[in-house]
């Protein structure tokens, strides 16, 4: 458009006046572009708007201006000129960004809800497909689809019109889970409506080289990032990292980029990007030739993360280590996705493997057992080099599938221990046998169990990363001893408590307490294990000490079993139901049919063998 074709389009259709070619206007949008000089020097002046606005006549004015993207600087200085000249009138814009005008009132549309988002997806269906019927399992698929797009209108009609029967709304679902941008249709009259990647794409076109470049190289993220993630990921080959912050808000005020903390507040911004704008974003990066740089950069940064977590835990902050997981959580499970890729290069695949293994608590304190059994599973299905990596990575896997699955996790174990033996790891000795000693008591051996989480405590070492510490080994014994050794039970949590650091490790201080609550309930002293179990429930329970953010669900299988063991207390016993204790970490139900025994071919991993 032409230097001053907005003011003049606007002129013509407050005023009416015709132009050059004697053809009266209806309105601003009809005005055909570019007709020469003498179609130019023929339109109304901007001296002619003013007057007209300002009529008595005419009372008060909302003027209305339509999709101003294109001429966004021509549009704010036309609103300022006549909120100037004119201060009665008011003017309505529609534009992706806002003007930047001191008086302005911004009005962000957001998304659909599901609700909404599914009335508007059924009504341009039953167009599509007439007799189309959402029930049952249709409606979840719908509902299904509205969620995977977020709630867009122009993507949610898109995709209502790719319905050709009832039986194609789970195979859509599943294809826009792989990707959005195909949606297309013939019919809407601009361009840009026509399909999915034309809307984003015309919100792309008017960005800055530099802004493109951070959409599209930001696009390999999966949940939110913060300025510093983005700025070490997007800079290089023309966006320096001082430049990256600015993009970022020029890409949230045009809605590209969600905002998710307030500016200024306890924490530092955060950033997600809507999913149809990553689908264009990547597309556009794989074009750039750029895609695997970026996937490169985002594997080592969430790795390195994953470290920081890691550290954070063994450091006594666990609550500040889960938050930092679970607000990472997408990128952790993309970290996995790129490196199980056919083409993703071997040292993706070391640096995934290394990043879920040092993540141990968060798939089995914090139980996500399922999500970590599904990522180990992928990556040890790839080749490693590191073997004590791998033999790590399946002794978690056997811990993790102890619960449900003893028979995979008695073979995983096996697996293990030569390799531990011979590279003399005595914490991952004394691993094996903690998770022997869960195994032991799913089938219903306290015995066995209570050797195996004794040698385990006596053979990792104080402070040793990776894994369970020696305390949480002697909970376990603990609970184990609870049933037919009290005295022994109590003496051993006792040890649990006293372990170096184990006040700064919130889980096994739980556990402990746990324990001799449990004890003392075996020994008949009600009371205080009622109190001993109330007290570690309450420290559990205690709000995060991060302003403004949610209390997380801490150790949740520990209160759970704190629960159960109030109810417990609480509920009289009788003679066919006794006090008994429960099982220790990561249990679920015994199993008496299946065996489990260690190594060495007894019930325990002695140092004998070792040696």
């Amino acid at each position: 458009m032409a230097a001053g074709a907005l003011s003049a389009r606007v002129t013509e259709a407050v005023t009416g006046t015709r132009g050059a070619a004697g053809r009266r206007t209806s309105g601003a949008g009809n005005v055909p572009r570019g007709r020469g000089r003498a179609r130019e020097k023929g339109r109304p002046a901007l001296g002619d708007l003013v007057p007209a606005l300002a009529a008595p006549e005419r009372g008060p004015v909302l003027l209305l201006i339509d999709d101003a993207d294109a001429v966004r600087t021509e549009c704010a200085g036309l609103v300022q000129r006549l909120l100037m000249d004119v201060p009665g009138v008011r003017v309505l814009v529609t534009c992706r960004q806002a003007l930047g005008l001191g008086e302005e009132r911004v009005l962000r549309l957001a998304p659909l809800a599901v609700d909404p988002a599914v009335a508007l997806f059924l009504a341009r269906a039953r167009s599509a497909a007439p007799g189309f019927r959402a029930e049952g399992e249709r409606a979840a698929a719908v509902a299904r689809i509205c969620r995977v797009l977020e709630g867009v209108p122009l993507a949610v009609e898109l995709a209502a019109g790719q319905l050709d029967g009832e039986s194609s709304a789970w195979e859509l679902a599943d294809r826009l889970e792989r990707g959005q941008c195909w949606l297309a249709a013939p019919g809407p009259a601009l361009h840009r409506h026509r399909s999915l990647r034309s809307a984003v794409g015309s919100a792309y076109l008017l960005c800055e080289r530099s802004e493109r470049a951070v959409w599209s190289r930001s696009s390999v993220f999966r949940g939110a990032f913060t300025e510093s993630t983005a700025a070490y990921l997007c800079a290089g080959a023309g966006v320096a990292p001082h430049q990256v912050s600015a993009c970022l808000a020029r890409l949230a005020s045009a809605g590209v980029l969600d905002t998710l903390d307030e500016p200024g507040g306890p924490r530092p911004p955060r950033y997600r990007m809507t999913r149809a704008a990553r689908d264009f974003g990547t597309e556009r990066l794989r074009a750039a030739g750029e895609f695997e740089v970026a996937v490169e950069r985002h594997v080592l940064h969430h790795r390195r993360l994953a470290e920081v977590a890691e550290h954070l835990w063994n450091a006594g902050d666990q609550r500040q280590a889960a938050l930092l997981v679970q607000d990472n959580a997408a990128d952790l499970a993309a970290l996995v996705e790129y490196a199980t890729r056919p083409e993703a290069p071997a040292a993706q695949v070391t640096a995934a493997l290394a990043a879920v293994v040092g993540l141990w608590f968060w798939w089995t304190v914090h139980d996500h057992g399922e999500e970590g059994r599904a990522h180990l599973a992928g990556l040890l299905a790839r080749p490693v080099a590191d073997d004590h990596l791998v033999a790590r990575a399946k002794w978690l896997a056997a811990w993790l599938h102890a619960p449900g699955d003893p028979a995979t996790a008695r073979a995983l174990l096996g697996q293990v221990w030569p390799v531990a033996v011979l590279a003399g790891d005595d914490a991952l000795i004394g691993r094996v046998a903690h998770v022997q000693g869960v195994l032991a008591w799913e089938r219903g051996d306290a015995r066995t169990a209570a050797d195996c989480f004794r040698q385990a405590a006596d053979t990792v070492p104080a402070h040793a990363p990776g894994g369970p510490p020696p305390a949480v080994s002697l909970a376990a014994l603990a609970l184990a001893q609870a049933g037919a050794s009290p005295g022994a039970a109590g003496r051993s949590a006792r040890r649990a408590l006293a372990s170096p650091g184990v006040r700064d490790d919130a889980w096994a201080t739980a556990l402990a307490r746990h324990a001799r609550a449990r004890t003392d309930l075996s020994q008949g002293r009600t009371a205080r294990a009622w109190r001993r179990a109330h007290r570690a429930l309450a420290a559990l329970e205690t709000p995060g000490t991060l302003p403004g953010t949610p209390d997380l669900p801490d150790l949740p299988a520990v209160r759970a079993s704190l629960h159960r063991l109030l109810t417990e207390i609480e509920a009289p016993p009788t003679a066919s139901s006794p006090h008994l204790p429960v099982p220790p970490p990561r249990t679920v139900r015994p199993d008496p049919d299946l065996g489990a025994p260690c190594p060495d071919g007894r019930s325990g991993v002695s140092r004998e063998t070792r040696s």
